[in-house]
């Protein structure tokens, strides 16, 4: 079985559809949504929409905190942010915002760990971003891997030692390189973090979608980029009065 993850869609419809297309080209069997299917981009409807339907059909959507703050009318965020999930509010449909409603906080499968952020404090909206903040979501689960967003920004991470097999052991956590296109085998021996880059609005100085492919059978990852028309994605913040700094940085990847 070969596992699609993908996380921080943003209402960024062309750069999800791209990485859909892609994953369902390379044989893709099971789809895995990591959050924030809305917020930041022009379209919240038809991206939760497009989710909705994958997920009818058994693909897993976890809750971010962007689609959280969209039904929720509580949010503490930057000022862009703010101005978008406002935005949002205002377009989506009932049945957009009962979908958004029913996203669990995270779904455990197997060995696998489904959140949006920092496993300690899910609805804390925690980054995981270097090794203590890593280590402090390890902690928090028995599973051997787990997949978050929310960086925007792709990092591995992995826990080799006692503490791989039974938690509170001695171990060494370390972040590893994320290669593009190249499969990471995660070893058994060692318990595994991936914080995956952004689908909708990648920040790690590459405009491309980022996904990731994870196949069960071999246990290995392989982390993608994909091009897609984001002058046009651009055009429909622009369009929806959104604030430029939305626009621009899709183009830039910052």
């Amino acid at each position: 079985m070969q596992i699609a993850l993908l996380t921080d869609m943003h209402a960024n419809l062309e750069a999800f559809r791209a990485c859909l297309e892609d994953a369902e080209r390379r044989g893709a069997d099971r789809f895995v949504f990591l959050g924030d299917l809305v917020g930041y981009g022009a379209d919240p409807v038809a991206v939760t929409q497009l989710a909705a339907q994958y997920v009818a059909r058994g693909a897993v959507a976890i809750r971010g905190n962007h689609d959280d703050a969209a039904i929720s009318e509580q949010s503490k965020m930057t000022a862009d942010a703010e101005a978008a999930i406002a935005w949002t509010r205002s377009v989506l449909d009932d049945d957009c915002r009962n979908f958004l409603d029913q996203l669990p906080m995270q779904v455990s499968e197997d060995d696998r760990l489904y959140v949006h952020a920092d496993a300690s404090a899910p609805r804390a909206w925690r980054y995981v971003s270097d090794v203590e903040t890593a280590q402090r979501s390890l902690d928090a689960t028995e599973a051997r891997l787990t997949f978050v967003g929310h960086t925007h920004k792709p990092r591995l991470f992995r826990l080799l030692g006692l503490d791989a097999i039974a938690p509170g052991g001695p171990a060494d956590l370390e972040r590893l390189r994320v290669p593009t296109g190249t499969p990471i085998g995660l070893t058994r021996d060692s318990r595994w973090l991936l914080v995956l880059g952004a689908v909708g609005q990648p920040r790690d100085e590459n405009p491309a979608a980022f996904y990731a492919l994870f196949q069960v059978e071999t246990q290995e990852l392989t982390c993608l980029r994909v091009d897609y028309d984001t002058a046009a994605a651009a055009a429909k913040v622009r369009a929806a009065g959104l604030p430029e700094r939305l626009a621009s940085r899709l183009l830039r990847g910052y």
